[in-house]
């Protein structure tokens, strides 16, 4: 949930956010009404895949960066 708060702080200084989480957490992160949230199915702890699994992680930033320039409302939520 700290996330979210920050995420939030950054928004209301004009820094755009994109915060990446797992499934699990999608009930909270509504609650948040977060401004763009992506979420993956891996384990918590684990949210960018498997340690030195370097191109699945890259998919999913790449995924983060996409969303970041094209969500165009608030409490968007994509799924990797």
């Amino acid at each position: 949930m700290s996330v979210g708060h920050i995420a939030r702080g950054f928004e209301e200084s004009g820094i755009s956010t994109v915060v990446i989480a797992v499934e699990p957490f999608l009930k909270r992160l509504e609650i948040m009404s977060l401004p763009r949230t992506l979420l993956t199915d891996n384990l918590i702890g684990r949210v960018l895949g498997s340690p030195h699994d370097t191109s699945y992680q890259r998919k999913v930033l790449e995924k983060a960066v996409k969303l970041l320039s094209s969500a165009d409302k608030n409490g968007t939520v994509e799924h990797i």
